[in-house]
């Protein structure tokens, strides 16, 4: 069957009140985003609470469906055929042939419910649903009425055309990426971070990313690794920024001065500085983690305080009480986690103590931090002169 139109059903957005039109908005321009690579020709557009894509021509329903599943903010997505008003018997004739089209096998229940948005049109949705019905249960006697729970929910709005659907394939949900600012993700080659920024993503906050690289002690390859990561997460994300920062001489120099049990600790809270330097001048609002609390050792409730304790921008971590197995679950699901546990070391666990600090004291950590005095500012000035940037899109 040929679908002429998405109707694309948002959930919190109808919540917004007065400000309703700019998360609309935001949704409209994500969505033509998200089909510019498809083949087709795609009219994206809002109508009385509605968000519509009419696909011109020939196009690829599979692709376009998979694409707009990316989209946060959509709940549903609706395959749309599109009917021109040429009378009620004509409309019930094609409604029939839609429905002996899409369900061969007609032992089924059904439901009809209209929506008579033009208000001219000569039936009231009542009278839709009741005589839409009778001709449906007319032509196949195996079907039954079920108000209450049917198998299919047959809806029909009448617009300037009337449109007819009855699959409602689930989206994303959530809000529209950059209608809640923007933050900074430290983004590793691991399963958690990629989805960290997933679920950031999700509340529609733009990603920038940054990614500490310690060559030669990790591979060209593990860090194409986390660009592949990134181009996945920007898939739902949208363009991703990353600040690729050379961290081998910082983390050389806190090994040969600090206590080895701190390394992690010391180490974690540079790459905040850094992270947060960088999220100051893009105007980024907060930074993003993958941490959960109790995994690691550099993940305990003391060690989060002490790694927070350098940072002025907030730090947000919307993994922190999921265990692994479900962080790997949404990892599946947006297509990350065959990536991720890819074999390539980064550099947390190249310079890793056998016996790390798990319940690290801040002011114990501070005075560590004062044998890095000599050259440290040095090293950390340099690691931000010669970072890479990567346009991610």
């Amino acid at each position: 069957m040929r679908f002429h139109t998405f109707l694309l059903k948002y959930g919190e957005i109808g919540i917004k009140g007065k400000n309703r039109y700019l998360f609309e908005d935001a949704l409209v321009r994500q969505v033509r985003f998200a089909l510019r690579d498809v083949v087709g020709e795609f009219q994206v557009y809002k109508s009385q609470a509605r968000i519509y894509v009419d696909c011109e021509g020939e196009y690829d329903f599979e692709e376009t469906v998979e694409h707009l599943k990316r989209v946060f903010g959509i709940v549903g997505i609706c395959p749309v055929v599109r009917m021109e008003d040429k009378g009620f018997d004509e409309l019930k004739k094609d409604v029939v042939a839609y429905m002996d089209e899409l369900y061969p096998d007609k032992k089924m229940t059904f439901k009809v419910e209209a929506r008579r948005a033009r208000k001219t049109y000569p039936r009231t949705s009542m009278e839709i649903n009741c005589d839409i019905g009778e001709a449906i249960l007319e032509a196949f006697p195996d079907i039954r009425v079920d108000v209450h729970q049917p198998d299919v929910m047959l809806h029909i709005e009448v617009r300037d055309c009337i449109y007819v659907y009855s699959k409602i394939i689930p989206g994303p949900g959530g809000m529209p990426v950059g209608t809640n600012g923007k933050a900074m993700l430290l983004l590793s080659g691991g399963i958690d971070s990629p989805v960290a920024g997933y679920m950031i993503a999700k509340r529609g906050v733009g990603i920038e990313a940054t990614y500490f690289h310690a060559p030669p002690y990790t591979s060209e390859r593990a860090k194409q690794k986390v660009v592949d990561l990134a181009r996945l997460v920007s898939r739902y994300s949208g363009p991703v920024k990353l600040h690729v920062v050379n961290f081998t001489d910082i983390q050389l120099y806190i090994y040969d001065q600090c206590p080895h049990d701190e390394l992690t600790i010391i180490m974690r809270r540079y790459m905040m500085r850094i992270a947060e330097h960088f999220a100051k001048k893009d105007g980024c609002l907060g930074l993003i983690t993958g941490e959960s609390i109790g995994q690691v050792a550099s993940q305990t409730m003391q060690s989060l305080a002490a790694t927070n304790d350098v940072c002025t921008l907030p730090v947000y971590r919307p993994v922190i009480g999921f265990d692994k197995q479900e962080i790997v679950d949404i990892a599946e699901k947006i297509g990350t986690f065959e990536t991720s546990i890819q074999p390539f070391e980064d550099c947390c666990t190249i310079f890793v103590a056998k016996h790390p600090v798990t319940k690290p004291n801040v002011e114990v950590i501070r005075r560590s931090e004062e044998k890095l005095s000599e050259k440290i500012d040095e090293l950390v000035d340099k690691a931000l002169e010669t970072v890479e940037i990567i346009e991610i899109k």
